[in-house]
Formats: structure tokens, C-alpha cells, sequence
């Protein structure tokens, strides 16, 4: 149950993201948006931590600790934000649900997926294009595209090294460690790509990178970590397909997008990617 609540805190809250990620970069810099937000987040990991009395991680897992800071929230998470600054929100959701994709591709050898399974993530990708592909075309941007193709890829790795080489260690404390190395690459990063503002500090971008920093990593980066150790990589990897289902929702309900055939075709597709994957991820796992 717990796995699950997590799951599910992962694919709403970041799916909620893609708004407040475009809010804050109407001020920020995307590495100075990941300087300001991972600072506030690790200490308060840290400090919670601390608070909770949680283990430290053993010596020789720290820098482990540290390479999946750096790949998934210093790099693949910088760059989604730079994507969002050169391309639209659709394409850029888009080849997020590719992590799914490269988590089954990275751990087929050891964790076979299955003809089902492949259905499910092939699903998947088709669903989320059907849902948030821009009918008014693409604005194609060339460090965009390469920031899209990067991203889930390095998130992908990034996850499964931690997966494989971090064993122990509380997790607020953990996850403290990772988001204090993406907030010293963003503080290090920040003034050699542009400084950390590129417009006014307005308070719309304030808030949202707060919100970032409360939610989308406090929250769900512990939540996402959690879920990484407690499931195996594909089944896990399925929130990218709920994340722009949520944002849909979430423009429908507060911003009055419109909702129509389309919206609905693309998240029953989704609905049925995620099911095909989960149940064929859960029949795939070998009882001990």
C-alpha cells in the first residue's frame, strides 16, 4: 500500500510540475531555477533527517548518492526545464514517457518485460502523444530536441544506479544528499549559462518554485525514490504516462482548457498502457 501511495503521489504532483516549471522560468534561469529550488529542498531533507534521527548512509554510497543527484536532478531535470524554454509543454511530456521505455530497455537482460509488457509501453508513448500533442504544430528547436532526447535517458540510468548501488541510509537523508549536489551543479552552472534570472522576480515564479521545491521534491522526489526500490524499473517508470494525464486534468479544471474526443481517446490509452504494464510487471516478479 505504501509503494502505491507513492506511486500515486509521483504521478499527480508531477504532473502538476509542467505549470509551475513554466512559471518559474518566466524568472529563472533553468539552472538557476535548479539552484534556488534544490537548495531550499535538501536542507529541509536534511533537516528532517536529522529530526527523524535516520541512519547515515554508509561512507563508499555517498558518491553514489551524489552521481544520481547529478543525473537526475542536476542534469535530466535541468534539462526538461530548458526544453520547456524552446519547445512546447506537449512534445516536451512527450518524450518524457520514454522513461518507461528506457528502463525496460536498460534492465531486459535481468528483467524481461515480456510481449505484453512491450504492448504496454508502446501504448503508453501513443497515449500521451494522442493526449498533449499541439494540433498547431511543433516549434522545433535544435539544443530542445536534444534536451528532450537526453532527459529520460539520464533519468533512466540515473535511477537504476541508484538502484543498484545505494543499500542503506535513511531516506529524507538520502534524498537531502542527492538534491544538495544538484543544488551546488546549479549554483556552479548558473553564472557560466546566463546567471540565475532571466526576467524580473516576479511572484507567480516565486511561489512556483517553492511549490516546486515543497512538492515536486520534498515530496515526490522521496516518494519516487521510495518507489525505485520498491518496485521493479518498468512497472515504476508507468507514472510518465499519468504525469501529462494530470496536467490535462489540472488545465481543464483550473485553467478551463477545453477537454474533447481527443483527451479522452488519449487517456483511455494511457489507462490501458499502465494496466498491461503493471499487471504484466507484477506476474514477472519471481517469488522468493
Amino acid at each position: 500500500m505504501l509503494a502505491w501511495l507513492a506511486y500515486l503521489t509521483v504521478a499527480v504532483v508531477w504532473g502538476s510540475t509542467y505549470f509551475a516549471i513554466a512559471l518559474g522560468l518566466e524568472s529563472f534561469t533553468p539552472y538557476g531555477m535548479v539552484a534556488v529550488r534544490f537548495t531550499v529542498a535538501s536542507v529541509l531533507a536534511l533537516g528532517l533527517g536529522r529530526v527523524r534521527r535516520e541512519p547515515l548512509p554508509p561512507l563508499r554510497e555517498v558518491g553514489h548518492l551524489m552521481v544520481v543527484g547529478a543525473l537526475l536532478l542536476g542534469g535530466s531535470n535541468a534539462l526538461v526545464s530548458y526544453a520547456e524554454l524552446h519547445v512546447s509543454t506537449g512534445p516536451v511530456a512527450v518524450m518524457a514517457a520514454l522513461v518507461p521505455l528506457w528502463l525496460a530497455v536498460f534492465t531486459m537482460a535481468k528483467e524481461p518485460l515480456g510481449p505484453k509488457g512491450w504492448v504496454g509501453i508502446a501504448l503508453g508513448i501513443a497515449g500521451v502523444a494522442v493526449l498533449v500533442w499541439p494540433s498547431s504544430g511543433v516549434r522545433i528547436h535544435t539544443g530542445g530536441l536534444v534536451a528532450m532526447v537526453a532527459a529520460p535517458l539520464i533519468w533512466s540510468w540515473g535511477t537504476l544506479h541508484g538502484k543498484h548501488f545505494v543499500h542503506g541510509g535513511g531516506l529524507m537523508t538520502n534524498v537531502g544528499i542527492q538534491m544538495a549536489t544538484a543544488a551546488v551543479i546549479g549554483l556552479l552552472v548558473a553564472p557560466l549559462t546566463g546567471g540565475f534570472l532571466r526576467g524580473p522576480l516576479i511572484h507567480k515564479a516565486l511561489y512556483a518554485v517553492g511549490y516546486l521545491a515543497l512538492f515536486g521534491s520534498m515530496l515526490a522526489f522521496s516518494a519516487y525514490i521510495y518507489l525505485a526500490k520498491a518496485w521493479p524499473p518498468a512497472k515504476m517508470g508507468t507514472y510518465a504516462y499519468l504525469n501529462p494525464l494530470v496536467a490535462v486534468l489540472l488545465g481543464t479544471a483550473i485553467l478551463h482548457e477545453p477537454f474533447g474526443l481527443r483527451e479522452a481517446v488519449g487517456m483511455a490509452v494511457i489507462f490501458a498502457a499502465v494496466a498491461l504494464v503493471q499487471f504484466r510487471a507484477r506476474v514477472a516478479v519471481p517469488v522468493e
